[in-house]
């Protein structure tokens, strides 16, 4: 079925009301990671939405959504999208074949079961829609569910089969489902992650790599009054480990080395024994980020009698600025013209689980969510009149990727 970018468009104006009220819907079932009750609630919420396309969409009887359970974490969602173009897997010999678009998102949030009752779900007269976890990524999530839901009622015509992943851990490090985003990802030519964009509606053709780390000192107690002499400071050690993590940081190559947190000592008049940082790693380059994790974990003791202990290392690769990434976005780009807006992109500090769909050479584009504000923070937000043409944009990447 023909099917005009313009109709599309004025279809979700008609709808926009309904989008934010799923949005709604969405935002009122409280998921923080780890939550394992509350994100299986959200989760059977979403399997039911999607499951619905089955029973109502032209590609009804192809569709096929499952709930993945993370034993202690939550329910992954994965659903298949055929769209009459067959199927995305293996054959006898084990051999991929086909290749279709992945769509990656997490339920998890990172606000505590509790929020929603200072920051209920609303509407400002400015034409802001609040709550937590509306902004990263509920609104994504909705918008998604109407992309999908316009294809298969309208019949639109796509040109490759779609898998839609949603995870349960993403902002904990997704710990627990990097092996099924990398396994969906063999499968796919492109990947499409509807993370919130920059504020603007900028998405995002490149992601730093992460590290974390843990660095513990070890000492030895003794009295901090009758015996300070005998003592070895953790503490202190600590402090030197510090500072030269610190100096790790390198700007210009877009390495930086953060000491986050810090705990250690039992009571004020005791040398402590113990003392423990937490580090965060960013870096650009792989290499780099390889050549921070050798120099941390390298780290030597400068008290004499003192220990260090140094545990971690990279959790997400860097999402490279690639060339099929940014053609990739030149294509959004141009979807966005015609729906009437102008696309811009940018690379980015924060890590997704792009970065791991792009580390395996699948082009990748991220920050496919609704335009807003305040990730994270109290100003969360999204941009109401941003949510009709962002639910364009994506059915028309569906459609013709």
């Amino acid at each position: 079925m023909a099917v005009s970018t313009g109709e599309i468009l004025a279809r979700h104006h008609g709808r926009r009301d309904a989008i934010l009220g799923l949005i709604g819907e969405l935002v009122g079932f409280e998921s923080k990671s780890g939550e394992e009750e509350m994100l299986n609630r959200l989760a059977a919420f979403v399997h039911g939405k999607l499951a619905a396309l089955a029973e109502n969409g032209n590609y009804g009887s192809e569709i096929r959504v499952e709930s993945l359970v993370e034993a202690g974490s939550g329910t992954h969602i994965r659903a298949r999208f055929p769209f009459g173009r067959g199927t995305v897997g293996s054959d006898e010999t084990g051999s991929e074949v086909g290749g279709g678009i992945l769509v990656i998102g997490h339920l998890d949030t990172v606000w505590p079961t509790g929020t929603l009752a200072r920051k209920p779900f609303g509407v400002t007269e400015d034409g802001r829609a609040t709550g937590p976890g509306i902004f990263d990524m509920k609104a994504g999530i909705a918008i998604l569910i109407e992309a999908l839901q316009t294809i298969c009622e309208l019949g639109l015509e796509t040109k490759r089969p779609v898998t839609v992943l949603l995870t349960c851990d993403e902002e904990v490090g997704s710990r627990k489902s990097r092996w099924l985003v990398e396994e969906e990802a063999r499968r796919a030519v492109v990947a499409l992650v509807l993370e919130p964009p920059l504020t603007g509606g900028i998405v995002k053709t490149g992601r730093k790599g992460i590290g974390t780390f843990t660095v513990r000192a070890i000492g030895r107690a003794a009295h901090a009054g009758l015996d300070p002499r005998n003592g070895v400071n953790a503490i202190v050690e600590l402090g030197h480990q510090t500072i030269a993590l610190a100096g790790l940081t390198d700007y210009e190559r877009g390495v930086t080395v953060n000491v986050g947190t810090i705990s250690g000592g039992t009571g004020i008049n005791v040398v402590p024994a113990e003392a423990e940082a937490r580090v965060d790693l960013r870096f650009w380059d792989q290499g780099d980020g390889e050549r921070m994790v050798e120099l941390i974990r390298g780290l030597r003791p400068c008290l004499a009698e003192a220990r260090i202990e140094v545990t971690g290392g990279i959790n997400r690769p860097a999402m490279q600025r690639s060339a099929g990434n940014l053609a990739l976005f030149a294509q959004a780009k141009s979807l966005a013209a015609e729906i009437g807006f102008e696309l811009a992109e940018r690379a980015v500090g924060g890590g997704s689980d792009g970065n791991f769909t792009a580390a395996l050479g699948v082009p990748t584009l991220d920050g496919l969510g609704v335009d807003g504000a305040g990730a994270h923070a109290e100003n969360e937000h999204i941009i109401v009149d941003d949510i009709p043409r962002r639910t364009t944009l994506l059915t028309r990447l569906l459609q013709t990727l």
